[in-house]
């Protein structure tokens, strides 16, 4: 898979560090990629908290990125479409998703105090990596989305999850359109933060983490919450999703097809009303970035995790239920020639004039949609977590 030369280089990417008192602190040092994840660095990942976890000594883990512009950008999609387009059939997709995967369940349900500085740019694995843990403080810096679609893939690492009880449509809208939400008011609107300090005091956070953690008497859960809200600030002005609220939820919360919902997003975007307008010419050009199945595809899923979650029943209420499924997706979709050639058109030759297989929603077909949910044919192929 890999040199010795490049095991090096993942090692420094993923830097492992132990604070006296007990605060483990990974960094994300890839700040040319900002901080993109590749297999090698998925795997120090997971052997890190895995280590920390069985470890006493360690009584809190802190995640952080080494760059103000990024906590992390998402995964090394660049390296990964290249290894499919040059051997369609290499393991790598099935090597890829079976640590990405398994890694957002054991954040999810890790049992130690899990710490994300979501500072800066803070996008699909990087949600992933993030947005599972119970502690997730942002920034007036952070900027959160999850824009795979565009590349001819789906928003997945559990993002369905982390957003199956917003606000209604609001996940699937999210999804959809790869919205970036740039402000915290925003950004806790959707319920993907715990917490804003505002990156000057980030600094002062980290010092008084390790000095609480180190003094805990046996909890240090209520030693990081105690830390915590006395650095916390209010979020700032009202969220401008708020205001969007009943736009999203007619139009993204009433389990629409997508081409259903793309008409009435263009109706939207003629209509009298100058702010709903504008809400819709911003969704509009997002749902046109996407490629068709990609489209399809995550309507039906965030559309079920959402159905799932309101209930609190179902496989796809938990996120090991959910993580099983988009094992199936993703192994789908990364292999279907959309991905490639999204990641060509949107990253590499940056034409931004991907040529998608069907080129229309309305040419996509129910039943290949549905092929990307079926269970595989043996029990074995599925995703264990």
């Amino acid at each position: 898979m890999t040199s010795a030369a490049a095991s090096v280089a993942t090692e420094d990417f993923v830097q492992g560090e132990v604070l006296d008192g007990g605060l483990a602190v990974i960094t994300l040092a890839r700040p040319k990629a900002l901080n993109a994840m590749n297999l090698d660095m998925d795997r120090t990942y997971t052997h890190l908290l895995d280590s920390w976890q069985k470890d006493s000594s360690i009584k809190a883990v802190l995640i952080q990125g080494s760059t103000p512009r990024a906590f992390c950008s998402g995964a090394d999609v660049k390296w990964f479409a290249t290894a499919i387009r040059d051997d369609p059939a290499t393991s790598v997709v099935e090597e890829v998703f079976n640590q990405e995967y398994p890694l957002v369940v054991r954040i999810a349900r890790y049992p130690k105090p899990y710490i994300s500085i979501m500072d800066g740019i803070t996008m699909g694995f990087g949600l992933g990596l993030s947005g599972h843990g119970k502690y997730r403080v942002i920034t007036e810096r952070t900027v959160v989305a999850m824009p795979e679609n565009g590349i001819g893939l789906f928003p997945d690492v559990g993002f369905a999850h982390l957003v199956g009880r917003a606000p209604r449509g609001l996940g699937t809208y999210m999804a959809l359109t790869g919205a970036r939400l740039k402000t915290p008011a925003d950004i806790f609107y959707a319920g993907l933060a715990s917490h804003f300090v505002p990156s000057e005091k980030l600094p002062e956070l980290k010092a008084d983490l390790q000095s609480a953690v180190r003094d805990s008497s046996g909890d240090a859960h209520a030693a990081v919450e105690a830390v915590l809200e006395r650095f916390a600030s209010p979020p700032g002005e009202e969220p401008s999703l708020k205001h969007a609220q009943p736009f999203i939820e007619r139009v993204f919360g009433a389990g629409h097809p997508v081409t259903q919902i793309q008409d009435e997003v263009e109706r939207a975007e003629s209509s009298g009303d100058s702010k709903e307008a504008e809400w819709a010419a911003e969704a509009l050009a997002g749902l046109r970035r996407g490629g068709p199945v990609s489209l399809a595809v995550t309507q039906k899923h965030f559309d079920a995790v959402a159905a799932d979650a309101a209930r609190g029943t179902g496989e796809l209420s938990t996120i090991e239920g959910v993580m099983r499924v988009e094992y199936r997706l993703a192994l789908r979709t990364s292999r279907r020639p959309d991905f490639v050639e999204g990641v060509r058109a949107v990253l590499i030759d940056k034409d931004q004039k991907p040529r998608w297989q069907p080129s229309t929603l309305d040419a996509v077909k129910a039943e290949d949609v549905d092929k990307c949910f079926a269970p595989f044919d043996s029990a074995q192929d599925e995703l264990h977590v």
